[in-house]
């Protein structure tokens, strides 16, 4: 009982702030709130820790030169305030994995791995999107490489990517941290690398011709992710 009277405490207390400093619409906190104690019961603290990391440092790279991306184009809508399809793109699975913890013993086991391996892809798009924009040097359509105009969807760097990489070591960290260190955390940065990759790729087909949105891209870059990782762990 005590426990979830922190978590509970936690929890409102994020979604105010959020509310509070214009990072996330009201509904949207209110949906990341929900979200979080389904990757509690998932991850525990930890799965707390790594949502808010991606949380905080996706803000951080959004305002990051903000007057440079609104001057050239490159500036979120509302200053990147946060919508409720925004927090279910980034968290909805993560929220799932956790949720599956009742129903699957597999989930139980896995849930930790997956939500790390999500929320790794999750911040390498979100990392590599607004810094490599600004610190790219040349930037190429990841589907043939030739060369592009930064912005667009699908559009690549190799600043960014690297910057992506570094993003999803830092959920890495985190896990290895609680979970011990392990070539699982090989694992969440090389699974959070694919999904940012297939991100960009769906990015510059089916995002470019409209069948897909952003946020829908974001799921499936997750989606990547926690396929990816549990691949890795159990066939390699």
């Amino acid at each position: 009982m005590y426990t979830y009277f922190i978590l509970t405490t936690v929890i409102i207390a994020g979604m105010s702030l959020s509310v509070w400093f214009k990072k996330l619409t009201l509904l949207a906190a209110l949906t990341g709130g929900i979200l979080s104690f389904f990757i509690f019961k998932g991850a525990g603290f930890p799965g707390l820790l790594m949502m808010t990391i991606f949380f905080v440092t996706g803000v951080g790279v959004t305002s990051w030169q903000w007057d440079k991306k609104l001057r050239n184009g490159l500036a979120e809508d509302d200053k990147g305030r946060r919508k409720p399809g925004q927090v279910l793109a980034n968290a909805g699975l993560p929220a799932i994995a956790g949720l599956m913890t009742f129903y699957n013993t597999f989930f139980e086991g896995n849930a930790p791995l997956i939500i790390a391996a999500c929320f790794a892809s999750a911040m390498a798009d979100t990392v590599s999107s607004e810094l490599g924009i600004i610190y790219g040097s040349r930037f190429y359509n990841i589907l043939n490489f030739k060369k592009s105009q930064r912005g667009l969807n699908g559009v690549v760097s190799l600043e960014g990517t690297l910057l992506g990489v570094a993003g999803s070591s830092l959920i890495a960290l985190v896990y290895s941290t609680v979970y011990g260190w392990s070539l699982l955390a090989v694992a969440i940065v090389f699974a959070g690398t694919a999904g940012n990759l297939a991100d960009s790729v769906l990015g510059a087909t089916l995002e470019r011709k409209g069948y897909l949105n952003n946020d829908r891209v974001n799921f499936l870059n997750t989606c990547v992710a926690a396929f990816t990782v549990c691949l890795l762990k159990y066939v390699v």
